[in-house]
């Protein structure tokens, strides 16, 4: 087991906030490396995913045949929120070996394991797809120019399916370039986080 960080995100607790896992806790961040989202802002971005009309070529974004991509995964919190409201499967990636065991822990943690797939993997620089997905999120850090190459190399790779809807986070203040092929059809800014969600 790893211990509960006393750094940074040591005092911080995170929650499941809907769906069938809603309440359930989930370990944070052991550094810095990892930037958590908040569980309010999880909560404001999960309930316009929920809510929303995607149209006909998406119908229910969450449900039991929906596969997730978490590109960017730390604590696993996207992922986990999105099996938690209806999703069938996820796969996520991170380049950091402890966000990754985090992930692993907190799948483990949440009896979803069998739902997850957890690697270590660049977005930049994918695997190759075994299928593609229909919910994904792009969540890098901060001020790095990652979604934009990320997003390439997830297309190029066949993550992507061809009606998507991409949820993209970036700083309130940061440049954010259109994604080919996509229509950024809302964004919504919390504090210091813009969330940008974009239909393929």
């Amino acid at each position: 087991m790893i211990p509960r960080a006393f750094g940074r995100w040591g005092q911080f607790v995170m929650r499941i906030v809907g769906g069938s896992l809603s309440g359930r806790k989930i370990d944070p961040p052991l550094s810095r490396v990892t930037r958590p989202m908040m569980d309010r802002i999880r909560e404001a971005l999960f309930n316009i995913l929920v809510h929303r009309e995607w149209g006909k070529d998406i119908g229910d974004l969450l449900e039991s045949d929906t596969n997730v991509l978490d590109a960017f995964c730390g604590t696993g919190a996207l992922a986990f929120e999105a099996i938690s409201w209806g999703a069938g499967h996820a796969v996520l990636f991170d380049k950091d070996r402890e966000a990754l065991e985090i992930a692993r822990q907190n799948a483990a943690t949440l009896g979803i394991s069998d739902k997850c797939h957890i690697l270590a993997a660049d977005a930049t620089m994918p695997p190759k797809a075994a299928f593609s997905c229909k919910l994904v999120f792009l969540a890098p850090p901060y001020r790095k120019g990652l979604i934009s190459p990320a997003f390439d190399a997830l297309d190029e790779a066949g993550w992507i399916a061809s009606h998507a809807i991409i949820v993209a986070e970036t700083a309130k203040k940061e440049a954010f370039k259109p994604l080919p092929g996509c229509e950024e059809v809302l964004h919504r800014s919390y504090a210091d986080t813009t969330i940008h969600f974009l239909k393929r």
